[in-house]
């Protein structure tokens, strides 16, 4: 299976930026379904953004369209997530997740099969 450890959280101000990266070993095949999410404590994991590997398709919660942005990298086995305009409830513990779903279902929910460790980010 894919293994990702994530790196990049840290602490910000509001309006500021941070970019999250998730480096990824194992990755033989780029049919991969690459998404982040978030959880706070005491609240449930939200997915927040997610790609298609293959054809670059991408999926955003509302909250943070127009202000983050989901990349990748194949050649570095690399997703990053660049977040803008930072508001206080973008505070969360951010993980990256990898799973081989088709394209028609990539989105940030359900049971992925690979998790990184996640990376704090924390908005005042």
């Amino acid at each position: 299976h894919v293994q990702l450890v994530e790196s990049g959280g840290g602490s910000v101000q509001a309006g500021g930026s941070l970019t999250l990266s998730c480096k990824a070993t194992g990755y033989t095949s780029d049919h991969y379904c690459m998404a982040w999410f978030r959880q706070t404590p005491g609240k449930q994991r939200e997915g927040v953004a997610a790609i298609n590997s293959s054809g670059g398709r991408t999926y955003y919660r509302d909250s943070v369209k127009g202000r983050f942005t989901i990349s990748q990298d194949n050649a570095k086995n690399t997703l990053y997530l660049q977040m803008n305009s930072l508001n206080t409830e973008d505070t969360a513990l951010y993980y990256c997740a990898a799973d081989s779903r088709r394209w028609q279902q990539c989105l940030p929910r359900g049971n992925f099969a690979s998790w990184g460790q996640g990376t704090q980010v924390t908005v005042s």
